[in-house]
């Protein structure tokens, strides 16, 4: 008998002629990445309550333990299982949920094992839909007993699944914070009241296959494969924050274009407040990449980038006029203020000076690119809770000191803005100033898809649990997963999901 089939096999052949023969069926699911000695004991207690045993796995696309995961492909996993006796059918879960496999499988008894018998304790909130769905097709779910393992902790540490840098800050990480007090967090930011401001910007993704160089100038010859557009900019920010709390405001400007307000529409989600001006003068800033991809593997290498950003950016009176009248009736409702100073011209004096002096918990990003290199300094604020920024972005606030000295840089900011920060550095991780003391962290990945999204995300994470009360530190482990996430989005393509941070860092953590 071929143990390995497919969910249409399942449900069209198999199940039929089981149920006929008045067989009980019991499903076990999980990504079984490493089988280890607990998955043996909990499949032959589960091969005990039924006559016919199916075990699913989660595909690899949709498995949440943090960039690298699995570590086996889905076929050396299904493999792996097929080889037990106590297993009589295997198939994969092509989606986050089990919903498909229940579905095709109409298990009698759906079995966990005893850490799950908790519903209140999974990060995913899936346990209790999960048997929801399986007492809808007149099943029950049944738990099995004996010691539990972890095949991520395993793969950590027996594998070196993760570099040695990480699995020694992790060490010690843990020694001081745990998931319990993560989760005490993220509860916190689910209520509280956010308030984004900053520049729209639509990233433009045209991918490109290079033929070469041109034959009578110096440029490149490509041949177009495909176009997407992402949401960027405050966009992308308030996405990422909308995943974590339920009440999420974003005030910022965008241009007349009915097909921009078209793509809003479409792609900005109903849980995001939104209060957009109308520019009649001003476009809605659209930067357009064009990039090639790595011919073996899911990485992107940008060769060229146009952008519509008049070379003066100026909005007109009216619209500045109604943000900051805006600003004025409503910014102490909100906790906390993510401020994203883009440099494209929204974020004048009368702006800033409302935002540093009547936000409760200011978040502060002043970034710097192409278009405005050297223009936007952050020493520009003289107010900021909580910042981030990225190197270069330091050594222009403080060029005397940072080639130097990183460190004293990063306190001596922190004394500017009166507050707290984080800077990020790419490869090499990322760094907290906490009152003069200095936390570093290696990057959780350097499996990189495209890095453009990856500060924002790290900024928006770490943002918000500092609102909620964590500590530098904290924030510093939680935006840096953030930012890993982001590395293996393609721009803005998507948002780092709330679930998919506390899954890598329940991952993290397990060493």
């Amino acid at each position: 008998m071929d143990k390995i089939v497919t969910k249409a096999e399942f449900k069209e052949k198999i199940r039929p002629q089981l149920k006929k023969e008045n067989k009980k069926i019991a499903l076990c699911h999980g990504v079984f990445d490493l089988v280890h000695a607990g998955h043996i004991t909990h499949l032959e207690q589960a091969k005990e309550m039924a006559d016919v045993l199916v075990v699913s796995i989660t595909a690899a696309e949709f498995v949440r333990k943090g960039p690298d995961r699995p570590y086996f492909n889905d076929e050396q996993r299904l493999k792996f299982l097929s080889a037990i006796e106590y297993v009589d059918y295997c198939m994969v879960s092509e989606g986050y949920t089990v919903d498909d496999i229940v579905e095709a499988v109409e298990p009698d008894f759906y079995i966990k094992g005893a850490e799950y018998a908790d519903e209140n304790a999974d990060v995913t909130k899936n346990i209790r839909l999960e048997r929801e769905l399986v007492e809808k097709h007149g099943g029950s779910v049944r738990y099995t007993t004996g010691e539990v393992y972890s095949s991520t902790k395993l793969i950590n540490i027996g594998l070196s699944a993760l570099p040695k840098d990480v699995v020694c800050f992790m060490a010690n990480f843990k020694k001081r914070h745990d998931m319990e007090e993560i989760l005490s967090l993220t509860d916190k930011i689910q209520d509280m009241k956010v308030l984004v401001i900053g520049d729209v910007i639509i990233d433009r993704y045209t991918y490109c296959r290079l033929q070469g160089l041109m034959s009578k100038d110096a440029g490149y010859s490509a041949r177009v494969n495909s176009d997407e557009m992402h949401l960027g900019g405050s966009l992308a920010i308030a996405r990422h924050l909308s995943s974590f709390c339920d009440n999420v405001t974003l005030l910022s400007a965008i241009g007349s274009e009915t097909e921009i307000q078209e793509l809003l529409d479409k792609n900005l989600s109903s849980k995001i407040n939104t209060e957009f001006v109308k520019s009649e003068v001003f476009p809605t800033i659209i930067k357009h990449r064009y990039l090639t991809r790595d011919a073996k593997r899911e990485e992107y290498r940008k060769i060229l980038a146009v952008t519509n950003i008049p070379e003066k950016p100026r909005y007109d009176r009216k619209t500045w006029e109604s943000i900051v009248e805006y600003l004025k009736n409503n910014i102490e409702k909100f906790d906390v203020v993510f401020l994203c100073d883009f440099g494209h011209g929204l974020i004048k004096n009368r702006i800033r000076d409302i935002v540093q002096e009547k936000s409760k918990f200011l978040v502060l990003n002043c970034q710097t690119n192409s278009s405005n290199h050297g223009k936007n300094i952050i020493t520009k604020y003289h107010r900021a809770d909580r910042f981030s920024l990225d190197q270069a972005e330091l050594g222009m606030a403080f060029p005397e000191v940072s080639d130097d000295d990183e460190d004293e840089a990063l306190k001596m900011l922190c004394k500017h803005l009166n507050g707290k920060g984080w800077l990020t550095r790419g490869s090499d991780g990322a760094k907290s100033c906490d009152d003069g003391d200095i936390y570093s962290s290696p990057a959780f990945t350097l499996s990189v898809k495209d890095t453009i999204g990856a500060g924002d995300a790290f900024y928006s994470v770490s943002g918000i649990y500092a609102a909620a009360g964590a500590s530098m530190e904290m924030g510093l482990f939680l935006g840096n997963i953030a930012g890993a996430l982001g590395t293996n989005i393609v721009g803005n393509r998507e948002s780092v999901e709330k679930v998919d941070v506390l899954k890598f860092a329940g991952t993290l953590l397990n060493i």
